[in-house]
C-alpha cells in the first residue's frame, strides 16, 4: 500500500477513533445512571475495533518508515487522551 495512502487511512481512523473515544463517556451515563448498558456495549465493541485498526496502522506507518519511533508513540499516547486524537491530526498527524 502506498504510504500516502496509508497516512491518509490512519488519519481517518484517528478521527472515528476520537469520536467513539467520546462517546463512550456518554453511554456511561446510560450504563450506570440509567441502568442501560446496551449502548455501552455496542458502542464500546465499535472503539475497540477503531482502536486496535489505529495501531496497526499506526505500526504499519512505522514500519514503512513514513513515521519515526518517537512519533509512533505521540500516536499511541495521544489516542489514549479524550481529544488526543484530534489535537494530533492539526498538531503532526497532518504534517507527516
Amino acid at each position: 500500500m502506498d504510504t500516502n495512502k496509508l497516512l491518509k487511512n490512519f488519519r481517518f481512523i484517528a478521527y472515528w477513533e476520537g469520536w467513539s473515544y467520546l462517546t463512550i463517556f456518554v453511554t456511561m451515563i446510560f450504563k450506570y445512571a440509567l441502568k442501560m448498558g446496551t449502548a455501552n456495549f455496542i458502542v464500546g465493541s465499535i472503539h475497540g475495533a477503531l482502536f486496535i485498526i489505529y495501531m496497526l496502522l499506526l505500526l504499519l506507518l512505522l514500519l514503512k518508515k513514513r513515521i519515526n519511533f518517537g512519533q509512533a508513540v505521540i500516536g499511541f499516547i495521544v489516542s489514549l487522551i479524550p481529544f488526543g486524537t484530534f489535537i494530533a491530526d492539526k498538531k503532526w498527524f497532518s504534517k507527516w
